[in-house]
């Protein structure tokens, strides 16, 4: 019996994996070629506040370091200084020593939770108008429009051959971007040093390499990150877009399309929109302007993405041209997914800044900041450190007592001198010498310590073997400042042999 042969549907079956042969993988791209974008200049309120953000963070940026504070004369007078030399960060009022360093923990953990409030609250705002990366690219495509043109001109520019205009307008954009990422790591650099005295230095070639050298680093990242990457950085390099999503809720306040009213997308007629007649279509007259401007390059009406950095360009374009046809305003808005559905319902919309996740991340901040202040108010101005010499553990004398060697720090945090009365409580040492320093009648030393500096004494200390608790026996040092009375103490102990005690 003949069997019948089966025939093959004209139309491919939905769901059903494709095979790829083992020679159709040469044709498969495993790198996709960047889509350069040409943001488009836009005029209104989510643009002008972009502009005060990138002036205020700029004058920041380099006006901070020049500013001055009056120390005293021992400390630097720059209000704000990370003093490498020194060991010291200086913040107008604040000081911090290397042993404070989880001041500066507790700084980066505020600005996280900071960072995870502000995202709650009102989507990527930082991403939009604060990051580092946004505000210098933000810079660069100032000056890049500025010289080449608007959008438009730029991809004609980009699209035709090499003439002395296209030469000149490449050349001077690129020697202005080189000149602000110089400025970007000239001023770097006077956050660790004098900003005055090193200015002078770096145009006398007098600095030192790792200030040349750092100045370069950030001259080529900032060129090639503003100038080259941009959007690239926030969509492939920058982790933070991908986390995002874990802050937010459907009351954040982002950037959104109510496609309920703009959808289904058509152009609209000239000669229609003179009549005064309503479309057929939605509000969305499908225009472009909201990609055109958009920093990234992507389309809004697609919904929340990834490459999305919330900065509300496309918010101003659409709002032009919903005025330029006669359409309300705010087809794209600063709004929550929310609000969104409540309105194509006709429903009233509301904003709720109090929710659980808001709470928690300010009751989260609030704590951190009121320990880290509760610490600044209560920090010690004195501190001791005592290292013992463990090589070897003791020496045995000749009139048969043993000595310990130690390395006192004693750290005066004010900045005037101070006199401070070393003893020791709980040995009874046979010997007590200080190197260098003569001993009082009582048997304790004086130790002078130079305003805002580390004094730094070698101390042995000599005791009868049968006195002593074993090979450990517990004792401390105590410094006392002879003009206040605040006094600093710290446990340490002495080596010895064993004993028949």
């Amino acid at each position: 019996m003949a069997m019948s042969t089966l025939q093959q549907p004209d139309i491919e079956p939905k769901n059903v994996p494709h095979i790829v042969d083992e020679g159709d993988y040469d044709e498969v791209p495993l790198y996709k070629k960047r889509d350069k974008v040409y943001p488009k200049r836009v005029s209104g309120r989510f643009r002008n506040l972009k502009w005060f953000a990138l002036i205020a963070l700029l004058g920041i940026y380099w006006v901070v370091p020049w500013l001055r504070w009056d120390r005293g004369p021992s400390a630097p007078d720059q209000a704000v200084l990370i003093d490498m030399d020194l060991g010291r960060a200086y913040f107008f009022f604040i000081e911090i020593w290397p042993q404070e360093v989880y001041y500066i923990t507790g700084i980066l953990i505020m600005a996280a939770v900071g960072l995870f409030l502000a995202t709650s609250l009102f989507g990527r705002i930082w991403c939009g108008y604060a990051c580092p990366q946004t505000v210098w690219t933000d810079l660069f495509m100032l000056v890049e429009r500025y010289i080449q043109g608007d959008r438009n001109a730029r991809v004609r520019l980009d699209k035709s051959k090499w003439t002395l205009e296209k030469i000149w307008k490449i050349s001077a954009t690129h020697l202005a971007w080189i000149v602000i990422s110089m400025a970007t790591g000239g001023a770097f650099v006077l956050y660790f040093h004098d900003a005055p005295t090193v200015m002078v230095d770096i145009f006398t070639a007098n600095a030192t390499f790792g200030t040349y050298v750092t100045i370069a680093f950030l001259t080529g990242s900032t060129y090639l990150l503003a100038g080259w990457a941009r959007e690239q950085v926030c969509t492939y390099m920058c982790p933070w877009p991908r986390f995002q999503s874990a802050m937010l809720d459907d009351e954040s306040m982002i950037v959104t399309y109510e496609s309920w009213r703009g959808e289904t997308r058509g152009p609209i007629k000239r000669k229609n929109l003179m009549r005064g007649e309503v479309p057929e279509t939605g509000h969305c007259i499908d225009c472009h302007a909201c990609v055109n401007v958009c920093p990234t390059g992507i389309d809004i009406r697609d919904g929340l993405q990834l490459e999305c950095i919330g900065c509300g360009l496309c918010i101003d374009a659409c709002n032009e041209m919903m005025d330029k046809v006669g359409f309300p305003r705010d087809l794209v808005r600063f709004d929550s997914v929310q609000n969104s559905q409540l309105r194509s319902q006709g429903k009233a919309t509301r904003v709720r800044i109090i929710r659980p996740r808001t709470i928690f991340y300010s009751l989260l901040l609030v704590i951190i900041a009121v320990v880290m202040m509760f610490g600044l108010a209560n920090r010690s101005v004195l501190e001791l450190n005592v290292l013992r010499d463990r090589n070897p553990l003791f020496v045995a004398l000749s009139d048969g007592d043993v000595r310990n060697g130690y390395t006192l720090k004693v750290l005066n945090k004010e900045q005037a001198e101070k006199t401070y009365v070393l003893s020791l409580e709980g040995i009874d040492a046979t010997d007590f010498q200080i190197i260098g320093l003569t001993p009082n009648q009582d048997g304790t030393y004086d130790l002078d310590v130079a305003p805002d500096r580390v004094g730094s004494f070698r101390v042995f200390v000599a005791a009868d073997p049968q006195t002593l608790d074993g090979k450990s026996t517990p004792f401390e040092f105590t410094v006392t400042d002879k003009e206040t009375g605040n006094t600093e103490t710290y446990d340490t102990v002495f080596a010895g042999p064993e004993n028949d005690r």
